[in-house]
């Protein structure tokens, strides 16, 4: 587009399960993006896109005005942003960095003390809204900064997603987004045993998840999550390994407030204990499963 040249320049690290679709919209919205990621096949997706595909950290960010990292969590974020070959050593003085990332909230307050130390701004912003939202461009982005890099950062942020909102000083879009985790994780759960009562029942599922989402049981879960439990469809949009360290975040962080989360404490065991039946790579919607187990089917 002919109006690329005013916008910011950007690199793209971590181009997975959401963070492929969500630089292909920066694309279509005009932007330049420079991608890096470990997989040659999301390297090459992202050239058919109308990226532009570097060979690693430092080619991708040495010119980029916004860097844009999107990768699983906390061990990942510090490998690629510290070391001579990680997006501090080789940004720009004045860039940008946006960590769409959900990690620790301490890991995101550590980022951008070290950044500041090289005049690089950060902010956090991990999303949710899974991998339909980052198709859609719909995602709610909760962050965590300064108000001036959020609003240097939001126009970047209104092409990814739809509410977008500054929660506080670092740390603080983690900790919303370790809430979030919290509220999917237990919904999805609820949901699972319905399910398995509903069926057991003889009633017809289509039918009762159909008017149970018409009313106040209705949730943004179950309308994206219906499908998966109906057809036993558990192909990933967000894995039940991203959940576990998910919820490994938040019962951590609720610990160190000194807040009791004693419905969040048993789903996080049970998003362990379905990781360790070998169903970690599954949809976090597969907790299905684990209910399907304890009430006596054999999977």
């Amino acid at each position: 587009m002919s109006n690329s040249a005013a916008l910011p320049s950007i690199a793209w690290v971590g181009l997975g399960i959401m963070g492929s679709p969500m630089a292909e919209n920066l694309l279509k919205a005009g932007y330049s993006v420079t991608g890096f990621t470990l997989e040659q096949d999301k390297l090459d997706r992202l050239a058919a896109a109308g990226g532009t595909a570097a060979g690693s950290i430092a080619e991708a960010v040495k010119d980029a005005d916004v860097i844009i990292t999107m990768v699983p969590a906390s061990p990942q974020v510090e490998a690629i942003s510290y070391g001579e070959n990680g997006i501090l050593e080789n940004a720009k003085s004045g860039a940008l960095i946006i960590d769409m990332s959900s990690i620790t909230p301490q890991t995101s307050i550590d980022l951008a003390k070290n950044a500041a130390e090289k005049s690089i701004r950060v902010i956090d912003a991990p999303v949710s809204g899974g991998e339909a939202g980052a198709i859609e461009a719909v995602l709610s982005i909760m962050v965590g900064g300064e108000q001036a890099d959020f609003d240097a950062a939001l126009p970047i942020l209104e092409a990814l997603g739809k509410v977008i909102v500054l929660c506080g000083p670092h740390g603080s879009g983690q900790t919303v987004k370790a809430a979030n985790q919290l509220i999917v994780a237990v919904n999805i759960q609820a949901c699972a045993e319905a399910v398995v009562f509903l069926e057991k029942s003889g009633v017809n599922l289509q039918a009762a998840l159909d008017v149970l989402n018409g009313g106040l049981a209705g949730s943004t879960v179950l309308t994206r999550k219906k499908d998966n439990f109906l057809n036993r469809d558990f192909k990933p949009g967000f894995r039940i390994d991203l959940h576990h360290k998910d919820m490994g975040i938040v019962t951590d962080a609720a610990r160190n407030v000194g807040a009791a989360l004693p419905v969040g404490a048993v789903v996080a065991q049970l998003v362990a204990s379905l990781r360790a039946q070998g169903d970690g790579g599954l949809d976090h919607s597969a907790l299905l499963r684990a209910v399907e187990r304890l009430s006596g089917a054999q999977i």
